[in-house]
């Protein structure tokens, strides 16, 4: 691996070719429109009438439409969600019920708020947590030092806007992972939909939702705080959560040109795991808890607390950003063992970003800096019914990361960019036995260090105000989480230093509005080296998945959405009815591996599907029925031996806001009640399990039929 002192040379002359438009100085171009139309959230319906604020946004949070268009300046595959657009669904989960309508990204309930997140592939064959994927909170990163991240922290009904970056197009954050960067945005005072929101949901599996946000504007000063809380009992045994989500925004303008805003958050999530069933009993008796998860009380008790900051200055040239955060995380997890953790992530973030007139032509620059670390102790105890028996491990693992990266867009044409950048950086990883368990871990002490540069080029064309054209290659590179390099099974915990991920991305694509047709298509292969993949040793005892490097291998795949404005005024002047297909395609390879040979990679089906046909009146009455389809379920091991079935879902959507703010919605799934696999724990090889594929326990069950309902009063 380079030496941090090859690194530093080679990231500075990278970053000095992308800054080179510095020379140009003081020197403004003309605005020019590389803005387009709302395009991801296809067959939702939006809000009538003018949004309060909508036009102001603030100088470190800017408007919804311009943080659009920004977005949409990027040269590559990427998504935006406008937060108001599904405020009449059940959401459950961030992931899952805020971006199911965004091509490329899967994203599949285990239980509770247990999810499969992957986008292009990362973390294929993970049954667990987050790999691959940058999460972040208005531009602040979210995951924790060693880049492992959960999705509990994340409140669905918190949100104001979500930016999807997918693969290196992620650079504008200094995210260059395979999976790329998905950017939650809380609203402000500016931002907030209403003044004040009182919102009660509730239905199916004894759920209940409350929530409540409240915003004021007081001259420089700006506040907004965001309470929810969610109680249900779950659709399988053992399957309980409750969850207390609080955020609160307060920003101040100490001068026209400088603004500073906090970020305060308090997340508590309790969740009982109901465990992995047989293939046999997840179409059969879907709602069993695995009788292990209830002998051990297996659950996940999270409190993570974070404070982060961003100031920002308005210069002669551009804007400049610094952010700085904190995270606390409190885990007590007994599974197969009881999982104790209690750590810190801390971290600085300068980033500016302007425009120049170079020659005549506009040039857009952007250049950051991130700095980031982290302790977490990391302990281990028998588990006797979810209480701490005798310790088995004892160990601190610690995280550093050190970051440089710059893009520049240079548009040689009126409405041709080619896009340049690259991004410098030097992780590491060190782990310590602290001792007490002799014999536990091998070895006592490690210390990784991985450095590389990931460059990207492309070009965008933008021969109409609505329409864009894009093709880039990027170079990305997955470095190991501890879930990774610290392995375990029934006997003894292992250090195993595994290399990092990477690939070459090649995608192109176009996204657009021609009439009343959306849409955006993107087609993308990325040729991997040493993928980090997994497979279960046991899942039915809820033992983390072991981790390995695979020599080669190919994700290659498409994402479209197309939306089709079917008729307007059909039955009173100003509605519509529009009909929305969104295709995600995962063609996910071995390549003459020495065990799986050009396999499939397990653990993500071939194809999902999704229908929607949306009908929204004048009067504030939608209604959207939906398809789900898998016609292909995903194979169960990477020896191709098992799949599990293919599953079509029906729901429907529908709901009516009055004019004096108060909002009724009903979100019923699954109307069919069909059997179906939602999840797999993938093992190597189901065929050569003890007692065959059969007494296979790797299979989580999707939820049956359900309904809800709520009631939003906006004022």
């Amino acid at each position: 691996m380079p030496r941090p002192t090859r690194v530093g040379r080679r990231a500075a002359l990278t970053l000095l070719a992308c800054a080179v438009p510095l020379a140009a100085r003081g020197q403004t171009a003309p605005a020019a429109a590389v803005a387009l139309p709302e395009l991801s959230v296809v067959g939702s319906a939006t809000p009538t009438g003018p949004l309060p604020g909508e036009a102001r946004g603030s100088l470190s949070v800017p408007s919804v439409d311009t943080q659009r268009a920004t977005l949409y300046g990027t040269v590559g595959s990427v998504a935006f969600v406008d937060a108001a657009t599904i405020q009449d669904r059940y959401a459950n989960t961030a992931i899952r019920d805020v971006l199911k309508d965004v091509p490329g990204v899967y994203v599949q309930e285990r239980y509770g708020q247990e999810l499969r997140l992957s986008v292009r592939g990362s973390g294929v064959a993970r049954n667990f947590h987050l790999r691959g994927i940058e999460l972040l909170q208005d531009g602040i990163p979210f995951n924790l030092a060693d880049g492992s991240g959960d999705f509990y922290q994340i409140d669905p009904l918190a949100l104001r806007s979500v930016e999807v970056y997918k693969g290196g197009n992620a650079l504008t954050f200094g995210a260059t992972t395979l999976g790329g960067a998905i950017n939650f945005v809380t609203p402000t005072a500016y931002t907030a939909l209403a003044p004040n929101i009182l919102r009660l949901d509730g239905g199916s599996f004894g759920t209940i939702r409350e929530q409540a946000q409240m915003s004021r504007i007081d001259g420089p000063l700006d506040v907004l705080v965001n309470a929810t809380l969610t109680n249900s009992d779950g659709f399988r045994a053992h399957e309980a959560q409750a969850t207390r989500n609080f955020n609160a925004n307060i920003g101040y303008r100490i001068a026209p040109d400088i603004e500073t805003r906090f970020y305060l958050g308090t997340y508590i999530t309790d969740q009982k795991l109901p465990g992995s069933l047989t293939l046999g009993q997840s179409l059969t008796t879907p709602t069993l808890a695995n009788p292990t998860a209830i002998t051990g009380n297996q659950s996940r008790k999270v409190e993570t607390e974070r404070i982060a900051n961003r100031t920002s200055f308005l210069l002669d040239v551009g804007k400049l950003d610094v952010d700085t955060w904190a995270i606390h995380k409190s885990l007590y997890h007994p599974i197969f063992q009881a999982i104790d953790q209690d750590g810190w992530t801390y971290g600085i973030s300068p980033h500016w970003a302007g425009t120049f007139d170079l020659g005549g032509f506009r040039d857009d620059v952007v250049l950051g800096l991130r700095a980031y670390a982290g302790q977490n102790s990391a302990l281990q105890f028998v588990n006797i019914r979810g209480q701490r028996g005798a310790k088995t491990l004892n160990s601190l693992q610690s995280a550093s990361s050190y970051e440089a990266y710059g893009e520049n867009r240079f548009w040689f044409l009126p409405d041709v960019a080619l896009m340049t950048g690259a991004k410098a950086f030097s992780p590491n990883r060190t782990f310590s036995d602290k001792g007490g368990v002799p014999g536990n871990v091998t070895p006592r002490f490690a210390d990784l260090t991985y450095s590389g540069i990931n460059p990207k080029i492309g070009l965008l064309w933008q021969p109409l105000p609505d329409l864009q054209v894009f093709g880039d290659v990027t170079r990305s590179r997955d470095v190991p989480d501890f879930s990774d390099l610290v392995q375990q099974n029934l006997l003894n915990t292992t250090f195993v230093p595994l290399q990092a991920q990477r690939a070459w991305t090649y995608e192109a694509g176009a996204r657009g509005r021609v009439d009343r047709l959306a849409f955006d298509v993107t087609l993308y292969r990325s040729d991997l080296r040493d993928e980090l993949i997994n497979f279960s040793t046991n899942p039915g005892l809820n033992i983390p998945a072991a981790t390995f490097n695979t020599p080669r291998s190919i994700h290659q795949g498409v994402e479209a959405a197309v939306t089709l404005d079917v008729a307007r005024d059909l039955a009173a002047a100003g509605d519509g009815l529009s009909l929305t297909q969104i295709w995600t395609h995962n063609d996910f390879r071995f390549v003459r591996d020495p065990v799986f040979g050009n396999n499939r990679i397990a653990g993500i089906p071939p194809d999902v599907l999704r229908t929607v046909l949306s009908y929204r009146h004048p009067s504030g009455f939608h209604i959207a029925p939906a398809l789900d389809w898998v016609p292909q379920g995903a194979f169960a091991d990477h020896a191709n031996t098992l799949r599990v079935p293919g599953y079509a879902l029906l729901g429907i959507e529908a709901g009516i806001d009055f004019a004096n703010g108060v909002s009724l919605f009903v979100d019923a799934r699954n109307l069919t009640d069909a059997r179906y696999v939602s999840d797999v724990a993938v093992v190597a090889n189901a065929a050569a399990t003890a007692g065959g594929a059969g007494a296979l326990a790797a299979f989580y069950p999707g939820n049956g039929r359900s309904v809800f309902g709520g009631v939003r009063a906006s004022f």
